[in-house]
């Protein structure tokens, strides 16, 4: 909104010139989305505190969360709010992969919303039917793949394989279920990782900082070139998106930071893990996407190794799962598991940039 209502003036005044530079733009969504949890962050947490709308633990988890219950939930709303706000404002919104990807993050986060609601309204942890909320987000991940798949630039069912120079594989129509499965596995893998304080948030500040210089890259002719990635035309645009998000993601760390005074709800959730596998997808990272955030694979892994294990041989991998909570019951203090799994985090980014080169 803001490019499109001063850049025009830049014949008058050349200062607004800069507003044509993606990472000026990209910085001040940063900063908008950061300014915006710090501002309204308290009185949320008070409103929502008010209303009572807090967590409820589950009885057959880690009993040291119980000391928990009550605590506001939901904070996902710094996320959507802010995020949608600094879009609005930094964005070229003439650019149609912009709206694509703010509107599949809305439309999980609403599906998040629901389920949140569900949970607080029942004072049980019982949301959405898991089929229904398989189901929406489904209906979200066909619309994203089917409209990357008619309407993308040509190349778009090339699946990239990292670490190797020019291994292309053409996925064709196969690339839609392909799309569909990443999204909604990205969605609830953070979905999952959402345990403990601050451990999801950290994580999604370094995904979404390598997400940043990745669409960044891939949307420079130069750049791509020299790197002998794809160029996608429009992509540099969504770093303004990815750096709103590692705004948003540090503002609502300063409150979820053990102890937490908010937690992120499925409405912070389901749209933040949807969204990184959206713009992998536009970007042509689906692989990559994995490695940078490892942790969020590691932790669905541990969850579908734990149910597969115990429907065929009766007995359990981990103490429990996600992957978390298994440390958590061997005794691991819960911010010692939050920081070293940040550190895993980091370094699982740095690995996925290397390769930038190593290809």
């Amino acid at each position: 909104m803001i490019l499109e209502f001063l850049y025009p003036l830049v014949k008058y005044f050349t200062a607004f010139n800069v507003l044509k530079y993606i990472t000026f733009r990209g910085a001040y969504a940063a900063l908008t989305t950061l300014l915006f949890c710090f501002i309204f962050g308290p009185r949320l947490i008070e409103a929502l505190r008010k209303f009572k709308i807090g967590q409820v633990i589950r009885r057959d988890g880690p009993q040291s969360h119980l000391v928990k219950t009550g605590t506001p939930t939901m904070g996902g709303v710094f996320f959507v709010v802010s995020v949608v706000i600094a879009v609005l404002l930094w964005q070229d919104l003439e650019n149609w992969k912009v709206w694509l990807t703010l509107g599949a993050f809305v439309a999980l986060a609403f599906i998040g919303f629901l389920d949140d609601y569900l949970k607080i309204s029942r004072r049980n942890s019982d949301g959405l039917p898991p089929l229904g909320k398989l189901i929406g987000q489904g209906a979200v991940a066909v619309s994203v793949a089917l409209l990357l798949y008619f309407y993308g630039e040509k190349g778009t069912t090339d699946l990239y394989v990292p670490f190797f120079k020019n291994a292309v594989v053409d996925m064709g129509v196969f690339w839609i279920p392909f799309a569909v499965l990443l999204i909604m596995g990205e969605s609830n893998a953070v979905n999952f990782s959402d345990g403990l304080d601050g451990l999801a948030a950290g994580l999604l500040i370094f995904v979404f900082i390598a997400l940043a210089i990745l669409t960044y890259i891939s949307g420079r002719v130069d750049y791509s070139a020299y790197l002998g990635i794809p160029y996608i035309p429009g992509a540099g645009e969504l770093t303004v998106f990815c750096l709103a998000a590692v705004g948003a993601c540090v503002g609502f760390l300063w409150f979820n930071a053990h102890p937490a005074d908010i937690f992120m709800g499925d409405v912070g959730s389901l749209p933040m893990g949807g969204i990184i596998a959206v713009i992998s997808l536009i970007i042509k990272k689906e692989i990559l996407v994995l490695i940078i955030g490892g942790v969020f694979v590691l932790e669905i892994a541990s969850v579908v190794i734990q149910v597969a294990s115990y429907k065929l041989r009766k007995k359990r991998v981990f103490k429990m799962a996600p992957i978390h909570h298994h440390f958590e019951l061997a005794g691991w203090a819960e911010n010692k598991i939050v920081v070293r799994f940040w550190i895993l985090g980091g370094l699982f980014a740095i690995i996925a940039l290397s390769t930038l080169k190593i290809q």
